[in-house]
């Protein structure tokens, strides 16, 4: 079982950025999928959750700037993440997780850096 992440860069606050998480050796659309951030030194947070059944939820923090979403036939689940702040930067990992909740899959990270 293996999720690797993709897409994290250095971007200027205000700008866009896309992260994709790919899973294998697991039925992908059988697993919720979350994205989490983590900072050096502070816990990590959830930012985004898609259910199996393509219910959403956020971190207020991000509600209306970042969007996820998931694609089954290509075992990929995404996070857009729009007007980026400085505050955003952070290592994004993707997790996914069974509806018995009783063990999770974690990728190793893509970095996100929001800064001039």
């Amino acid at each position: 079982e293996q999720l690797v992440e993709s897409g994290g860069d250095l971007v200027q606050p205000g700008g866009s950025l896309r992260l994709s998480c790919v899973g294998s050796g697991f039925t992908f659309s059988d697993y919720n999928m979350r994205w989490y951030r983590q900072v050096p030194e502070k816990e990590r947070e959830l930012v985004a959750d898609i259910s199996t059944g393509g219910t959403t939820n956020y971190q207020d923090s991000v509600k209306g700037r970042f969007t996820i979403s998931r694609d089954n036939s290509e075992n990929m689940v995404y996070l857009q993440m729009n007007n980026l702040e400085p505050e955003d930067t952070a290592l994004y990992q993707c997790m996914a997780y069974p509806p018995s909740r009783t063990y999770a899959y974690w990728g190793q990270g893509t970095q996100v850096t929001v800064s001039n």
